[in-house]
């Protein structure tokens, strides 16, 4: 049986009734057992992101993307323009499934590893008054970075937009708190700080919101907004049959955030983020952006000249630690991720790097 350690940013690390969850036993999604287990998940997601009452939050059978899809597939009436700040992969796939829905779109196109400029947004807001929603990825995963999100949704309120938030790499892993950061509709997935599996996503929005999206606005038929919401609200199901056999374990996983506090998870992962990056930069190894800009889970780092990402990550992998290698031009730069998310712990953080320095040794000569 394989013992590797995931410091990859999804899939990650499970706790063990996480994975027990999955041996539940056989139910039919339109049963009342169904119905509560999915009441029960739907209040833990709103404690992902401290929302308030006037928010609401359903549960999508996919990965991330596809919680993306539906709220962008959702959210537009014909005519209706979208601002999209990105920086980064994750934000080109939101651009991407702009595109497919053929959105109206102001596109704020900013340099990898680059802080969006605030004066430049505000001034796209301030020429573009059409434009009904903002969206913006929190943790861009490809580069580490946290995108000024407080910042971004201070601009919506004061230009009276909605914001929309991928949190897919962010839930669990920061504070969001959608309320405090005028988010009016994000996303998310389990099988990242969650600590649960992939295909387990969802969606947290303000009820005001999903109240006033129409059936016909909504161009996708399995990745619905309108049909989520409604069958939710009206039966505490889903409009098509999901992956029931994920929902326990989202559930399970959710249940021990809540038990080790969400406050509590977060300082783990900075602790175990601390530890990691203390460790590289001793072995020699750079950032691709400062620490103070960087995700609680997930460190981009360029290995010493002369040893190739790929060959370092597959030399790791056969002593039993997967990484996951830079995106586009980075990795062949020699750029790795190493990620702390789901059940990696500080000793786990402590016998990586001991390995991570063998390997660089053996490299070097």
């Amino acid at each position: 049986m394989s013992m590797t350690k995931l410091f990859s940013p999804g899939p990650v690390m499970v706790k063990d009734n996480v994975r027990r969850a999955l041996l539940h036993y056989d139910i039919c999604h339109r049963s009342h057992e169904f119905e509560e287990m999915f009441v029960d998940t739907q209040a833990k997601i709103l404690k992902l992101f401290n929302a308030d009452d006037s928010y609401y939050s359903v549960i999508v059978s996919g990965s991330g993307t596809s919680a993306n899809e539906t709220v962008l597939s959702s959210l537009f009436q014909e005519g209706d323009k979208v601002l999209l700040i990105r920086n980064g992969v994750f934000g080109e796939r939101l651009l991407e499934i702009i595109t497919k829905y053929q959105i109206p779109l102001v596109d704020l196109s900013f340099p990898w590893a680059t802080e969006p400029d605030m004066a430049v947004v505000e001034k796209a807001l301030a020429e573009n008054p059409d434009v009904k929603v903002v969206a913006m990825v929190f943790h861009e995963t490809s580069t580490s970075m946290i995108n000024p999100v407080h910042a971004v949704g201070e601009l919506c309120k004061k230009y009276g937009k909605i914001f929309s938030v991928d949190c897919v790499s962010a839930a669990g892993g920061q504070h969001i708190d959608v309320v405090d950061n005028n988010i009016a509709i994000c996303t998310s997935v389990g099988g990242k700080c969650v600590g649960a599996f992939p295909g387990s996503a969802y969606v947290c929005a303000r009820k005001d919101l999903l109240e006033s999206i129409t059936a016909e606005q909504c161009k996708n038929v399995y990745l619905n907004l309108y049909k989520h919401y409604h069958t939710a609200v009206d039966s505490h199901q889903t409009p098509n049959t999901p992956n029931v056999n994920l929902f326990w374990p989202l559930n399970v996983a959710l249940t021990n955030i809540i038990d080790e506090t969400l406050d509590a998870r977060i300082a783990r992962y900075q602790r175990c983020a601390k530890i990691i990056r203390d460790g590289v930069k001793a072995l020699g190894c750079r950032f691709l952006i400062d620490e103070d800009k960087a995700a609680n889970t997930v460190t981009s780092v360029f290995l010493p000249a002369g040893i190739g990402a790929q060959d370092f990550i597959d030399e790791m992998e056969k002593r039993g630690y997967t990484f996951y290698i830079g995106k586009g031009d980075y990795g062949k730069q020699g750029m790795i991720q190493i990620a702390n998310m789901g059940e990696i712990y500080e000793q786990d953080c402590r016998n990586m790097l001991e390995v991570f320095e063998v390997v660089l040794n053996k490299m070097k000569k």
